[in-house]
């Protein structure tokens, strides 16, 4: 009786097919899943990060009583708003994000500037807006 030890070379051969295109799928896979999850990361809705930014700040200023402690603009750039509760609304310039405090609560934004004015006896903040070359400027007043 003849020993059978060993592979054939027609056998290694299948083997071998068989791993390519295992590894060809997963390849294939694998390129459409990271190429899938850099496009979703670049897209930014400049009307989404505005209805964002203006629920947060719509809200801030309904509070009653609020008052602006402080509005302007720094030496880099940066243009912020506080207000008495101790809440802080900055743009910087460099990442083009809108932060309330230490939270980035809007991305992708070209400018955003906060002047306070008096109108009528009241106190409003008017907010100049840029993102995806859109500009969107909204007077809001200050709940009393």
């Amino acid at each position: 009786m003849k020993s059978q030890k060993g592979i054939t070379l027609i056998s290694l051969t299948i083997y071998v097919i068989v791993m390519a295109i295992v590894v060809g799928v997963v390849a294939i896979i694998s390129t459409f899943f990271y190429s899938n999850i850099n496009d979703t990361t670049q897209q930014l809705d400049p009307l989404t990060e505005y209805t964002d930014f203006n629920s947060f700040f719509s809200d801030e200023v309904n509070h009653s009583n609020i008052k602006i402690l402080e509005c302007g603009t720094t030496d880099n750039g940066q243009n912020y708003i506080v207000f008495d509760n101790g809440v802080q609304y900055t743009y910087i310039p460099e990442n083009q994000g809108v932060y309330r405090n230490q939270v980035k609560i809007a991305s992708g934004v070209e400018s955003c500037t906060f002047t306070r004015n008096i109108e009528n006896g009241k106190n409003v903040v008017n907010v100049v807006f840029k993102a995806g070359g859109k500009t969107r400027e909204t007077t809001y007043t200050l709940a009393n």
